[in-house]
Formats: structure tokens, sequence, C-alpha cells
């Protein structure tokens, strides 16, 4: 693991998932991170574990230092006031991990959701549009815009993580779900223009596509083998191996080299020699 002590990071989408892995993560490796999110103690998400508190706790206890701030992702003024108050309290930053998907906000649970991508456009409602976009692509936008103004001299990272992208597919390759396909398309060519103008800054701008990761969210839907089964849960990995991704490239000096493009973390495992928290290398997921 690289050593990034006196680096200061930013994760949103933090409480629990993608987020919580990419924040703890960073916590092992030493930095400061401001773990963000909605779900709180207070404000808990039915039927799911996980709280911004949680998640900044186990940065602490990783050896980095966690600081929980309840932040809603697609209201820009509580985006601006996260990013003032780690500027005040740190004076730099150095690390943005774009981590918010608020796609399954709009569905009672994932037997909902799973009912919903099967169903052609024209059946979904029109509500689908702001859930997708939203919390995905213009909450990736506004945390970016006030990074990257935040960001000094040093420069700094930022990534994203994206899906339904498959090693070897055509790049017009459907994602099946009309909605869902866009906004990751979008988060994709969002991701690419800000590394265009983000270079002259001297800021990385990386999209990360992780395999099939078993977050509370899968876990709570794979309640049977048949299920777990049915979606390759064997082929799974941890949100922290997404996590060591991210703090490789944080701590590698060269790291400019990357921007711009999407990368597999299978690929970056590889590359920089991590695994997952059970030490296993875990290849791109194939769903054959």
């Amino acid at each position: 693991m690289p050593v990034l002590s006196g680096r200061v990071a930013v994760v949103t989408g933090a409480s629990r998932g993608a987020g919580r892995g990419i924040a703890v993560a960073l916590g092992e490796a030493g930095a400061t991170v401001y773990v963000a999110g909605r779900t709180t103690r207070s404000r808990p998400r039915s039927g799911l574990p996980g709280t911004i508190e949680d998640t900044a706790e186990e940065v602490t206890r990783r050896g980095g230092q966690g600081h929980a701030v309840r932040v809603d992702c697609t209201v820009e003024s509580d985006v601006a006031a996260l990013f003032e108050r780690v500027l005040e309290e740190q004076g730099r930053l150095d690390i943005l991990a774009n981590a918010v998907w608020g796609a399954s906000d709009g569905y009672g649970s994932m037997e909902e959701w799973q009912t919903a991508w099967g169903k052609p456009f024209w059946e979904q409602s029109g509500s689908d549009w702001q859930t997708m976009m939203e919390a995905g692509p213009r909450a990736y936008l506004l945390a970016s815009m006030h990074a990257v103004r935040r960001m000094g001299r040093q420069g700094g990272l930022i990534v994203g993580v994206t899906d339904g992208v498959v090693d070897g597919a055509a790049a017009d390759a459907y994602g099946g779900q009309l909605l869902w396909d866009l906004a990751h398309t979008c988060i994709n060519r969002l991701m690419f223009g800000m590394s265009v103008e983000c270079k002259r800054r001297k800021i990385a701008v990386i999209t990360l596509m992780p395999g099939f990761m078993r977050t509370e969210q899968v876990l709570a839907f794979l309640t049977t083998d048949e299920l777990k089964k049915a979606f390759k849960l064997e082929k799974s990995e941890t949100p922290e191996y997404l996590g060591r991704a991210v703090a490789a490239l944080a701590g590698d000096k060269g790291v400019m080299a990357k921007t711009g493009r999407i990368h597999f973390v299978a690929d970056l495992a590889r590359q920089y020699g991590f695994t997952d928290v059970d030490g296993r290398y875990i290849p791109k997921f194939d769903p054959r």
C-alpha cells in the first residue's frame, strides 16, 4: 500500500458500497478522509447497513483520519460547504473520489429495480431520469467543480466509478437499460472532458471500472443460493478492491500518464501489485 499520510481526500457516497471501500482504503494508507453522504445514524437508510459515521470511524481505525460530513451531493450549496470546510480545516485538497450513485432511490427494493430493468424505455417513468442523472453525472460534476477550485499548485487526483464497460466489447455496446446506460455513458464522457481541461492544472482525472462488487445492497438482494449462483457471486470482489486501486493511483507520481482513460480495477491490481482483502487477485468480471 502507498503512504498517503498528509494527503487530504473527499469521498462522496461513502456511507456504503464503492464509496466506503474507497474511503477505508485511503484511510489504511494514512490519508485524511472526508466521508460525505446522506446516510447518518440519525437519518439511516431503511434496510441497509452503513452510515457516514461508521465509515469515518473505520477510516480512523485503519490509521487515517476520518471526518463524517452529511452532504446531499445533488445540492450545490451542500457541496460548496463541504469543500469550504475541507480547505478551512486542512488547508489543502489532494483527492476527490466520486462514488455517488442514487439510481436505486426511485425503487422500494432490489426486486423492484430488477423488474424495472427488464422494461423498455417507453414503459419507464419519466421521473427515472432524475434518479439516474441527478445523483450520478450531475453529482460528479458538482463535486469536481468545487474540488478543482480548491486543489492547489501541487495538482491532484479525481476519480469516478463507472459500470457497463466490457473488455473487448464494441464502443457502442448497449448496457441493457436506456437511462442506466445513458447515465454511465455521460459519466464516462464527463470524466474525459474534465481530464482535458484539468491537464494544465496537473490534476489527473481517471474513470474506474470495477468488477461485480459485493456491496451491502447486492448482499441484501442475493439471499438464496440460487440467486448467488445466478449472479456469479463467487466471481465478485469487495469494494475495498476498488479502494486499493484509488489509493495506488493517489500514490503514483506518474499518475498523469493515466489521465483521461477508463481503467479496469483488475488491470490496476496487476500493475500496482495489490489484491483484494482476502489476498486474492480478482480478474475482470466475466458473467458467463
